[in-house]
């Protein structure tokens, strides 16, 4: 991982042990001094220069947008979506963003903190110790929920939260962002005044050239049209997503004609997928099985010298993505959180993947957590579409902008800018259903590319293609995790995963659908976790 954008940073705020500071800073990427004083410390690969100094004063950030000037760090937080570290005598906060898009992860030692951007420096400070709540959310839902991470000492600072230091003490601050703050109602904006604000955010991004990654789908037409009507400098690459259809492409190759911008296909080696899983599964440290299709074009956009357009959030902002009919009709809380987790989470496999106790154990388990993840967000209007955008899309969709494309490459996420986000969170979640807003917003941005096919809306029977993640290289390596899981964590798996698994690579053939798969990738990461800190974990003690 290469930090040419976004810097690799680390640091601890309150009593700090000068010499567990020095360790941390020297167990990541190479790193130096950005600011050393008696109750904070903070370490970047990169010269990292405060947006504000004065005497007894300072103030860091190191998100993809820079503040201009001193502020409180929620008004930072919610403005630019970037993590920081403030002093004020002896005041010191760190936060994160707003969403918290940008990861920061901490380790309590005493009367200290030492954070850092990545997970994996912190193992120096720690023993290597499963988080088995957070495995169980990563299977289940495949991304972890709230502050957890793999390891039970590391935590994850949540969005729109702060660890702060007094002086005296060390204390957790929670803030409500500003979309929660503010009374919900709707605003009824219209298509046409929801696209002259995403316009109005395009200007951020005069005079740069533009990588608009174009699939077949509502998102990435939206971002290329009003690209393309600004007159920018702009190109499109589309990839495989490894669905078994590849309608992406051809789509794709219908909405660039149309808008008439230069399209290239970056295409996948299925012998590559064993390589491209294991690198990604430890480059997003184990956080999410998604990803892995995108490995070879993250690389490619890494020396296009452009800055990637990403259509993170549009789903749930503008189509109520991922949010089912079930939850639109719920008439209780209960309901309602029970049918968007229903949502998040993967499907019954077509035979029992998990064994009954642990199978029972994760939905106890993951449940909890996301009643407790999500318990602000109660009553709100917006709940439906928040609910998904403080799981789901920071904690694992993000992962492609901000982990393997962002140290690297400047990436923009139009859809969150404040004045879109808020706008299109104040669009009744009746107004989208079904995809009827932003149908209108597509037709106002570009009526004749509205009118092409859709991956969102796919009506025609569909060509099928081999899938990367299924070929026999694939097999083969995630025969090898799954036997790795089977052999440290037997309990987990259920007898018929057991018997498939005794069957060799070629007895995965048998899972075909989409639950299968995504089953499967979820345990192949935890095989691979294991394979590379197993030796740290002795033995595992299974809470089923």
């Amino acid at each position: 991982m290469q930090f040419n954008v976004r810097p690799y940073v680390c640091g601890a705020l309150g009593r700090i042990d000068p010499a567990v500071a020095a360790k941390l800073a020297a167990a990541g990427p190479r790193c130096r001094p950005a600011l050393q004083t008696a109750s904070a410390a903070l370490f970047s690969t990169a010269p990292l220069p405060p947006y504000h100094r004065s005497e007894g004063e300072f103030a860091f950030s190191w998100g993809e947008r820079k503040p201009p000037a001193a502020a409180s760090w929620m008004s930072v937080a919610e403005t630019y979506e970037t993590p920081g570290l403030i002093g004020a005598g002896e005041r010191v906060t760190l936060h994160a963003g707003a969403l918290g898009l940008v990861d920061v992860y901490y380790v309590r030692l005493g009367d200290a903190v030492y954070f850092s951007s990545l997970i994996a420096p912190l193992l120096s400070l720690v023993p290597v110790e499963i988080d088995w709540d957070a495995w169980a959310s990563i299977l289940q839902v495949t991304f972890p929920l709230g502050e957890a991470t793999p390891y039970q000492q590391i935590r994850r600072l949540p969005g729109s939260s702060a660890l702060v230091f007094t002086g005296e003490r060390l204390a957790t601050e929670r803030r409500l962002p500003r979309w929660l703050r503010r009374e919900p109602y709707e605003a009824w904006v219209g298509a046409d005044e929801i696209l002259e604000i995403l316009h109005e955010v395009y200007k951020d991004y005069e005079g740069r050239r533009l990588l608009v990654p174009v699939s077949g789908g509502y998102d990435s037409r939206l971002l290329a049209s009003v690209a393309v009507a600004r007159g920018f400098d702009v190109e499109s690459w589309t990839t495989s997503p490894d669905d078994g259809t590849d309608t992406d492409i051809s789509f794709a190759r219908s909405i660039t004609r149309e808008l008439g911008i230069p399209h290239r296909v970056v295409t996948q080696d299925p012998g590559a997928y064993p390589a491209d899983a294991l690198e990604v599964a430890r480059r997003l440290e184990y956080l999410t099985p998604h990803h892995a299709w995108y490995a070879p074009f993250a690389k490619e956009v890494h020396g296009a010298g452009r800055i990637l357009v990403d259509g993170l959030a549009g789903g749930p902002l503008l189509k109520n993505f991922m949010v089912s009919g079930a939850a639109l009709e719920a008439t209780s809380q209960a309901e309602r959180s029970a049918a968007v987790l229903s949502s998040l989470s993967l499907g019954a496999p077509s035979r029992p993947f998990l064994s009954e106790a642990a199978a029972a154990w994760m939905a106890q388990t993951v449940g909890e957590q996301f009643a407790e993840s999500t318990s602000m967000l109660h009553g709100h209007r917006a709940e439906l579409p928040l609910s998904v955008l403080h799981t789901r899309t920071v904690r694992g969709i993000a992962r492609s902008a901000v982990n393997l494309v962002g140290p690297e490459a400047s990436f923009a996420a139009p859809f969150i800018h404040p004045e879109f986000f808020d706008a299109a969170l104040s669009v009744g979640v009746a107004r989208k259903d079904k995809g009827r807003f932003y149908r209108e917003l597509l037709h106002a941005a570009s009526p004749r590319v509205a009118a092409l096919p859709s991956t969102n809306v796919v009506k025609q029977p569909l060509q099928r293609v081999p899938l990367r993640s299924t070929a026999a290289p694939a097999r083969e390596y995630s025969h090898r995790m799954l036997a790795t899981v089977a052999d440290r964590v037997p309990g987990l798996l259920s007898d018929d995963l057991h018997e498939v698994i005794g069957g060799g690579p070629d007895a995965l053939t048998r899972f075909n659908g989409w639950n299968d798969r995504f089953w499967v990738r979820g345990l192949v990461l935890f095989g691979a976790w294991l394979r590379d800190y197993g030796h740290d974990l002795g033995e595992l003690e299974a809470p089923f």
